[in-house]
This record gives C-alpha cells, structure tokens and sequence, in this order.
C-alpha cells in the first residue's frame, strides 16, 4: 500500500510540473502554423534546435543549428534586440529553448507549430 501511494504522489508531482511548464511556455513563446512562420522568419533570427546529425539531414533554408545541448555556451550568437524564430524536431526542444532563452532575456520568442516533420517549404540537406 506504501509504494502504491508512493508511486501515485510521484506521479502527481511530474504532472503538476508538466502542467506548470506547459503553461509557462504558453506564455513566453508564440507557437506559429506554418504559414504564419513562413511569413516572419526571414526577418527573424532562424535557430534549428535539434542535434548536427538532424540539421545536416536536413533543415529549413536559412537556420542556423544551435543545438539546445549547445545553447547555454552560444547564447552570444543570438541578439536579444530581434525576434527568435525556432523549431526542432516536434516542437518539444524548442520549448525549452524558449524557456532557457527568456530566462536569460530574449522577449520576442516564436516556434514552428509541429517542428521540421511538419514543415512542407523548402529544405536544405548537406
């Protein structure tokens, strides 16, 4: 009976942490359909979040690959006076990259509703 509470108030717990985070990023970060990122990523600072190997597979025309594994060592490549466009593989590392961004600063924060999988416009592959 111990474990099974146990178990059920640690569960509570990643949910509440999920949820909270989940809001958080609800308010920091713009999630953009595609046609909406389309329209404002070339005048934006286009970050690729996801590892080398997955940016040289291939990637949106004009990002540059700052992994989030990266990210807090190259913050100095990002200026915090222009807006951030971002995107991963699913939506999920941009989110925390947004995140670790705004703690940090950056105010104007948009992601790609969906990640790359989703992305029909042109890509560049090496």
């Amino acid at each position: 009976m111990d474990t099974l509470i146990t178990l059920l108030i640690i569960a509570g717990a990643i949910l509440t942490y999920s949820l909270i985070t989940w809001f958080y990023q609800k308010r920091i970060l713009t999630t953009l359909t595609e046609e909406k990122f389309r329209e404002g990523y070339r005048k934006a600072q286009l970050i690729d979040v996801r590892e080398p190997n997955e940016f040289e597979g291939g990637h949106i025309l004009g990002a540059r690959n700052i992994p989030l594994s990266q990210l807090k060592n190259r913050l100095k490549e990002i200026r915090p006076d222009k807006p951030v466009y971002l995107y991963c593989q699913s939506g999920l590392r941009s989110g925390r990259a947004a995140t670790m961004l705004h703690r940090k600063g950056y105010k104007e924060l948009s992601h790609l509703q969906g990640g790359f999988k989703k992305w029909s416009g042109k890509v560049k592959s090496k």
